[in-house]
């Protein structure tokens, strides 16, 4: 005899489970499989996946319900993991200017179940010209008018369609990628040393870091200055937000001087702020950084290493605190540990959901707990490892020879599957070097720079999918 509990007894326990065991209690009966199909419970697993899921979000996608979203998206997500090698169309665009070899996506589209979804670059191909170029045909699809000065800096924001760059003479510059002239021109007083474009809560901004160690907030499309604060005594070296932009992590590579996390929103807000919001964490001699996907408040900091001191990491929680009417943050030491018994010293590093460390040693990758415990070694010779892209679904393993491994995540594991190698097509002199590596949902790209021959792009794009 079939017995049924009260819907919302049944919610608040479902609520609990996870896609895959959604999928499963929802074949149980009828009655189940419309509590398991509930648009509250599907959105919350959307929310947790993917920031920014909203109703927009839905109406893009052409999808009804947020179960459809969530399979939908999920099957765009492991297109590369399901692909072959014979899946993909390579193509080498090439790059005028190899000092200047910036290569980013201007728009970044998945693969959809009735063709190839697209994705296109935005790149500086010559010292004072930028252009974008459709990866899977390998054309140009538009250029800048020359500028005055050479571009030393740029960013793009996808979502937007947008480019931002920095001349030599400190302007920035904000593109929309189809008309001649710039949409909004900024001069800075100091030189700049980096750039990057996000979207917040707040809308769309600017962050711009000086050699005088400034952090400068502009708002998007018209660079209206926000907010200004002097983070470091000289430049910052690397800024990196945290996945939905909470947080913005600061590094200046000296080994005195400790790293700083801000929280956005005083930097956005300032009418609501007496100060920007802001903590030191104590780690020194920081070269990487890396935000854990899917996980808002969690980074983990990789030391350089200087003999005979081994390379350290550090896992830090972020953590908002009131104290009266005072807002402050607090960086918490969750874990740390050092690679002591391994050779090579790591250079590339990255971090998946399930709090999961991969790294390279240049001829070994090493996959660590939280703990600091191995959990699988890939070793890598004659060729050797010169770039990591990792993210929640897939590792991408840049060596070089110029090829390519595909590792996927497993769904029920802290293990990598290795997939595949995209064999590099062209010969790479000596010389050659992949200094940049991109990946979005149906493409691969390697920005390789040979002197003195020139630069240009190694993209694999796929095709199909089963």
């Amino acid at each position: 005899m079939e017995t049924n509990l009260p819907s919302l007894p049944m919610m608040e326990i479902f609520s609990y489970l996870d896609a895959y065991s959604l999928l499963q209690v929802a074949q149980v009966n009828k009655n189940w499989n419309e509590l398991a199909s509930s648009d509250v419970l599907w959105r919350k697993l959307c929310q947790k996946r993917w920031f920014f899921c909203d109703m927009v979000t839905l109406q893009l996608h052409g999808k009804e319900t947020w179960k459809q979203f969530f399979i939908y998206r999920t099957w765009q997500e492991h297109a590369k993991t399901r692909a072959k090698p014979e899946d993909f169309t390579y193509k080498e665009i090439p790059v005028e200017f190899e000092f200047r070899a910036y290569a980013y996506y201007i728009s970044k589209h998945g693969l959809t179940r009735n063709g190839q979804g697209k994705s296109a670059v935005c790149m500086v191909t010559s010292m004072n010209r930028i252009s974008t170029w459709d990866i899977h045909e390998g054309v140009m699809t538009w250029e800048s008018p020359v500028q005055e000065f050479y571009i030393e800096l740029m960013t793009t924001l996808p979502e937007m369609h947008i480019v931002v760059t920095v001349d030599i003479r400190s302007t920035i510059k904000l593109w929309d990628c189809h008309n001649s002239e710039a949409l909004a021109t900024k001069r800075m007083v100091s030189s700049c040393q980096l750039l990057k474009a996000v979207i917040t809560k707040d809308g769309p901004i600017v962050l711009v870091g000086d050699i005088s160690g400034n952090l400068y907030i502009f708002r998007i499309p018209d660079l209206h200055l926000i907010s200004e604060v002097n983070v470091f005594p000289y430049s910052i070296d690397e800024l990196h937000c945290s996945p939905q932009n909470k947080w913005v992590f600061l590094i200046m590579k000296h080994p005195h001087v400790l790293t700083k996390v801000f929280y956005m929103n005083s930097l956005l807000r300032p009418s609501e702020f007496s100060d920007p919001v802001s903590t030191i964490l104590e780690f020194s001699l920081c070269k990487r950084a890396f935000w854990t996907p899917r996980r808002e408040d969690r980074i983990t900091l990789m030391s350089r290493n200087i003999p005979p001191s081994p390379t350290k990491f550090g896992i830090f929680d972020m953590k908002l605190e009131e104290i009266g009417n005072k807002v402050t943050v607090q960086g918490h030491l969750t874990a740390s540990f050092s690679l002591a018994d391994y050779e090579g010293t790591p250079e590339c590093f990255g971090v998946s959901d399930k709090d999961v460390f991969v790294c390279s040693t240049g001829s070994s990758l090493l996959l660590f707990n939280i703990n600091g415990l191995c959990l699988q070694t890939f070793q890598y010779c004659p060729e050797m490892i010169v770039r990591l892209c990792v993210d929640p679904v897939h590792v991408i393993v840049i060596c070089n020879n110029g090829s390519l491994d595909v590792y996927a995540w497993e769904e029920r594991s802290p293990l990598l599957r290795k997939c595949y190698r995209l064999q590099n097509r062209s010969y790479l002199p000596p010389s050659s070097f992949i200094n940049k590596a991109l990946c979005d949902d149906v493409s691969i790209i390697g920005v390789m720079t040979n002197s003195p021959a020139p630069c240009y792009l190694m993209a694999y794009t796929l095709n199909i999918c089963s």
